[in-house]
């Protein structure tokens, strides 16, 4: 496989992913991805924003979770996100620390 029908491919399967986690199952809540999987919707955000980046192209972290989010992050907030209890906020906290740094 050549470099190009590489990288279509791993675009089309992102785009599937986002789908799957924006439109499919958006009551699953980023701090349950990130205490299960160490990533969550806001992680894709950011490796979004450092892919644009290094390559030259200038992007903020809100630019990079409205791409992502598909609509300003704090309105998919208000839609989507629900609160945490102290049990789940302890568990992110660590993998947090542990996945991201």
């Amino acid at each position: 496989m050549d470099n190009a029908t590489q990288t279509e491919l791993e675009a089309a399967a992102f785009r599937r992913l986002m789908d799957h986690l924006l439109d499919k199952r958006p009551e699953v809540q980023n701090i349950d991805m990130m205490n299960l999987a160490g990533f969550c919707r806001n992680c894709l955000s950011r490796w979004y924003q450092e892919a644009a980046v290094e390559r030259g192209i200038e992007m903020d972290k809100d630019t990079a979770r409205e791409i992502v989010y598909r609509m300003p992050y704090e309105d998919w907030r208000a839609a989507n996100q629900t609160p945490a209890d102290a049990e789940k906020q302890v568990a992110f906290a660590k993998a947090f620390k542990d996945n991201v740094g």
